[in-house]
């Protein structure tokens, strides 16, 4: 096509795309038209333009581009995009926000061609992140990633730990488009239209920068067609953009955004745009046909540990990754700098090709998990348990994405001693536990944890797994299974008093308990809630109906551990349950002392049980 008809076309493009964002949001009375409108010629001139190569009929396609809405709030445009390469109708765009309707009002999956659900400002950079980490180091298929963000989100740390790690790893097979708008949702964002201050900082950040007017169709692709020239390095198109462009009185506006048009207004809006074709629609470029590197799956190494041997379970689960990448191949590791302590360096020693250091950038480490997870790879992203708690909103917002996501939390509890509460995981569980559809494990010992981390591998979905710092003793038999949703009951008698609950730590203390109990005649049960979401709540009952009452002790808060966990699941039933949990402040000191401080101990056991005893 002869470059004048090609921009000739973009135009008539923009122009019914504009034609729908007004329409479709006035029709479902919510959306961020404006926001959709600034960046309609930076979205078409991408898809439309000769740039974007993807199958339409395949979203899966290994070798499609890949597209990313970090400012997830432009729905309107998005969908309009695939509108426009005749993947919707102008009906199906109507429903827009509407109960049961694919077009929801953030990305999601529920429509075939969104990669990962987005909406919470400043993660699709890092999803970016690793759809090219993927692309360039493990699939290495010549497809770009391109993310189009916004400029409010630039103020979100979490971006500039992806531009680091981005430009540490030479990706240039991302692009980032940046729509600057000026205008936030209420008023001027923080460097307004000064495109320099975004430059300049990205710039620094080791990124090649491209400044265009983002409505000039011939700048637009010719940033683009620039782009794809750059190599060793990411690049960011930084586009000077007017927020409700089109449209008069929507144009560089305040207080427009997250503002619909009444039906009123939108008659008035609509003549703006002048002639509209509706039956004009874009072509995009069809993708290579090449192969991802693939490796075939091999049989995993046995287990091999010797009984009573004091082993970490984070040891144990740098073993296990070692261990079992040969049967799952797909499988990567993610580290924020820590990997000597949550012992991932044992995969990453034996399988550098497939372990990826993300340095102390715990949220853009969660989001770069979520890109590769997007491409078929298992990541298992790991750091200390405490420091998910900066990289919730990314482990909160990856449900939506229904990844294959694995977490490892190392360095749980006040048993870890002296370092003190700054690296006491102890709100892991809960937040873990609160994620839709998870899966919370807590081995005790390194086989218990090397099965476990072979049962996440063999589910699909998001799954944590707590380890401890403290070595604790092999108790299991190497053969012994462990499914999802079980526990263990490691100590038992038709005379049993009550039934204590551990798991990790804990489970020691109880072991130790039922020692020194079972010398004053007194029995108790013992379980290994290894599994703490789902909980087996048939095994629990029974031992509830069978002894006096459960107590549970646990290296967590009370709000959202074990304790709830089991008191959710006996919930219908009549259960009397102690809760032994980390009620103080903790302090420095050794993990004995603190296992004592906070009633966890298993000395704090037996006086329970002598209590509950003598009524």
């Amino acid at each position: 096509m002869p470059e004048a008809q090609k921009l000739e076309h973009l135009k008539k493009l923009a122009a019914l795309m504009r034609y729908h964002i007004l329409t479709m949001t006035t029709q479902a009375g919510s959306g961020h038209p404006t926001s959709s409108l600034s960046a309609t010629e930076l979205m078409a001139g991408l898809m439309f333009g000769s740039i974007f190569r993807y199958d339409l009929d395949h979203p899966e396609h290994p070798n499609n581009d890949r597209l990313i809405f970090s400012k997830g709030h432009a729905t309107p445009l998005f969908y309009t995009l695939w509108a426009m390469a005749g993947k919707l109708t102008a009906a199906e765009l109507m429903t827009y926000r509407h109960f049961g309707s694919p077009l929801e009002g953030h990305p999601t999956m529920s429509f075939r061609y969104t990669e990962a659900a987005t909406g919470s400002l400043g993660q699709g950079l890092s999803i970016g992140l690793g759809l090219a980490l993927n692309g360039k180091y493990l699939d290495k298929l010549p497809y770009t990633t391109y993310v189009l963000l916004g400029d409010s989100e630039m103020a979100e740390g979490s971006q500039w730990e992806t531009m680091q790690l981005a430009a540490h790893y030479k990706l240039d097979n991302l692009v980032g488009v940046l729509d600057v708008n000026r205008l936030g949702q209420r008023g001027e964002t923080l460097y307004g239209h000064d495109l320099m201050a975004y430059e300049n900082r990205i710039a620094a950040f080791g990124w090649e920068t491209i400044l265009v007017d983002g409505h000039s169709f011939p700048q637009v692709l010719a940033a683009y067609e620039q782009a794809m020239t750059v190599t060793g390095k990411p690049v960011m198109i930084i586009a000077r953009t007017i927020k409700g462009k089109g449209v008069s009185f929507l144009a560089d506006k305040n207080g427009w955004h997250g503002k619909t048009l009444s039906p009123a207004e939108l008659e008035r809006a609509l003549p703006e745009l002048g002639p509209v074709d509706q039956a004009v629609r874009g072509v995009v470029s069809r993708p290579e046909d090449l192969k991802p590197d693939r490796v075939a799956p091999q049989p995993a190494g046995k287990l091999a540990y010797e009984p009573g041997a004091a082993v970490a379970t984070r040891k144990a689960y740098g073993n296990a990754l070692k261990r079992l990448y040969p049967q799952f191949p797909n499988l990567v590791s993610l580290d924020a700098e820590v990997s000597n302590s949550t012992y991932a360096e044992i995969f990453g020693d034996a399988y550098p090709q497939k372990f990826f250091e993300m340095y102390i950038a715990e949220q853009n480490m969660v989001g770069a998990g979520l890109g590769l997870a997007t491409r078929g790879k298992i990541p298992f992203v790991s750091t200390f348990a405490a420091f998910f708690s900066r990289a919730f909103d990314q482990i909160r917002m990856s449900q939506y994405s229904e990844p294959n996501l694995k977490f490892c939390g190392s360095h749980a509890g006040v048993s870890i001693g002296e370092d003190g509460p700054s690296q006491m995981g102890l709100e892991d569980l809960a937040m873990f536990r609160a994620i839709l559809d998870s899966v919370v494990l807590y081995p005790a010992d390194a086989v218990s944890t090397e099965r476990l981390v072979e049962a996440a591998l063999k589910h699909h979905g998001i799954v944590y797994i707590r380890t401890s710092r403290m070595a604790t003793p092999i108790i299991y038999d190497p053969e012994e299974e462990f499914p999802l949703g079980g526990c263990k009951v490691v100590r038992q008698s038709d005379n049993d008093l009550v039934t204590v609950i551990g798991a990790g730590v804990t489970l020691f203390e109880a072991l130790a308990a039922y020692e020194e109990l079972r010398q004053e005649g007194i029995n108790i049960r013992v379980i290994d809630l290894y599994s703490v979401k789902p909980v087996d709540a048939a095994t629990l009952m029974a031992a509830a109906k069978a002894t006096q009452g459960l107590i549970t002790v646990e290296d967590h808060y009370p709000a959202g551990g074990i304790g709830e966990a089991v008191m959710a699941a006996l919930a219908p039933n009549p259960v009397r349950l102690y809760s032994l949990a980390v009620t103080k402040k903790p302090k420095t000191g050794k993990p004995a002392e603190l296992l004592d401080y906070e009633d966890i101990s298993r000395s704090a056991i037996v006086r329970l049980v002598k209590q509950i005893k003598s009524g």
